[in-house]
């Protein structure tokens, strides 16, 4: 990621977007939030509790996807409304179609694409798909159920 890029919200703003709060926070910045699609960046720390022998975990990649589409929600719900606007909880109802094509390793910046393919009531499908230098490390669709 080129460092030129703009962020809307960087690591300490994202926690307040997110119900999930350190060690579990898998997202350092907000890139972009529109129409449905959300972007973020990680940087994958070798402290990080889904990082073993050198690489960032699976659970971890899953978890960055559902908190990338977290942080979308949250970030229209504090645009919306005031600041201290409630932010909900989500759950993942499933994964399809997830498609590990590499592990990142520690010291590399992930970034990560969610958009959103149907919302129906409480329930969300989503696509995520995530980049490590450029190349396509994860893909996948998951269904997130919000409280």
């Amino acid at each position: 990621m080129a460092t030129s890029e703009k962020i809307i919200c960087n690591a300490i703003e994202i926690q307040k977007l997110i119900p999930q709060q350190p060690p579990m926070v898998m997202v350092n910045k907000l890139i972009s939030c529109s129409d449905g699609k959300t972007v973020s960046a990680f940087m994958v720390d070798k402290e990080n509790i889904f990082c073993e022998n050198g690489v960032f975990t699976e659970p971890g990649l899953i978890e960055n996807i559902a908190q990338t589409a977290a942080a979308g929600v949250g970030y229209q719900l504090m645009s919306a409304h005031a600041a201290d606007a409630e932010i909900p909880i989500g759950y993942i109802g499933a994964i399809k179609n997830l498609k590990i094509h590499f592990l990142p390793p520690v010291g590399h910046q992930i970034q990560t694409e969610v958009q959103i393919e149907h919302q129906v009531m409480n329930a969300t499908v989503i696509s995520g798909k995530i980049r490590s230098e450029n190349n396509l490390a994860v893909e996948c669709e998951m269904k997130i159920f919000l409280k």
